[in-house]
C-alpha cells in the first residue's frame, strides 16, 4: 500500500501532514486541531499517532484536543519530552518502525531546536522536516548553533535526490527573494521562483519539494559551490563558514 499524503495548511502559515499507510494513519505535527479534523473526518480516517518534530508551541499545540478526540499516541524526540505535550512514546534519533512504505526512520537535525528530528519514510522517498530544511531555506538557529544546521543539511543532502521533502511552513516566497541576493544568476533559480510566484497566486502550497530541486536551488544546501562563494567574497572560505554567513544575511534580510 503506498503512502497518501495530505498538505494541511494551518495558522497562518504553518503545514501539518497527515500520513496514511500500511499500518494506518500518522500525523506529522499538529499546529491547530480544526483543520486536521476537517481532514480526517471528510476522509473517513481514524488517527492512530501524532509525531511531533519539535517542541515549539505552533508545531504542538493542537495535541492535546487531537489526542482526546482520537485516544491516538503521540510520539516524539526523547530530548524535547519535558517542552511538550505529554509523550505516550519518547524516542531517539536512529528508532525505526513501520511496514512497507510505512516504514519510518527518526533522524536528528538539530539547529532550529536541539532535538528536532525528521521523520524519513526511505521506501516511499518522503522526508517530513518541519523547521530543518525547509523550501528555499532552513529553519532560524534559535537553540543551535550553525555547525549544528550545516551538519543537519548536510546529511539530508545524502538522501536519495527523488525524496519528497515536507516542511513546515510556507515561507518560500519570502525565501526565494533571499535566495536570490546569494545565487542571482542561477537559472534553475530563476524558473523555480517564477513558478512559486504563479503557485501562491493561485493560492497553492509550495512547501512541498524534490529534494533534487533544493540541492540545485537552496542557498543553504549550495554552501559549497565555487559561485556562490564568489559572490560572497569569500571563495577560501570552508563550506561552513560559508553556511553561517548565508545564515546571517537571512536574519537580517
Amino acid at each position: 500500500m503506498p503512502l497518501e499524503i495530505v498538505t494541511i495548511p494551518c495558522l497562518s502559515d504553518n503545514y501539518a501532514y497527515l500520513v496514511n499507510g500500511p499500518d494506518g494513519v500518522a500525523l506529522i505535527d499538529a499546529p491547530e486541531a480544526a483543520p486536521i479534523i476537517e481532514a480526517l473526518d471528510s476522509r473517513g480516517w481514524q488517527l492512530g499517532v501524532i509525531m511531533v518534530t519539535h517542541h515549539h508551541p505552533d508545531h504542538v499545540q493542537a495535541v492535546d484536543e487531537l489526542r482526546e478526540k482520537y485516544g491516538c499516541m503521540v510520539m516524539g524526540p526523547k530530548a524535547e519530552a519535558d517542552k511538550m505535550p505529554k509523550l505516550d512514546m519518547a524516542f531517539e534519533p536512529g528508532f525505526s518502525g513501520g511496514t512497507d512504505d510505512g516504514l519510518c526512520e527518526v533522524i536528528a537535525v538539530p539547529g532550529h531546536t536541539l532535538g528536532h528530528v525528521a521523520y524519513h519514510y526511505p521506501k516511499a522517498k518522503a522526508i517530513f522536516t518541519a523547521d530543518s530544511l525547509m523550501a528555499l531555506g532552513c529553519g532560524r538557529l534559535f537553540e543551535g548553533t550553525p555547525a549544528m544546521m550545516w551538519d543537519s543539511l548536510s546529511r539530508l543532502m545524502q538522501l536519495d535526490p527523488e525524496t519528497m521533502v515536507y516542511s513546515g511552513h510556507e515561507y518560500t516566497t519570502a525565501n526565494a527573494k533571499f535566495a536570490l541576493t546569494i545565487e542571482p544568476d542561477n537559472p534553475a533559480l530563476i524558473s523555480r521562483v517564477q513558478a512559486i510566484e504563479t503557485a501562491r497566486s493561485g493560492n497553492r502550497p509550495t512547501a512541498q519539494v524534490a529534494l533534487s530541486e533544493e540541492l540545485a536551488t537552496n542557498p543553504f544546501l549550495r554552501a559549497s559551490q565555487p559561485g556562490i562563494k564568489k559572490n560572497l567574497g569569500m571563495e577560501e572560505a570552508s563550506d561552513l563558514a560559508v553556511f553561517t554567513e548565508i545564515r546571517a544575511r537571512k536574519d537580517r534580510f
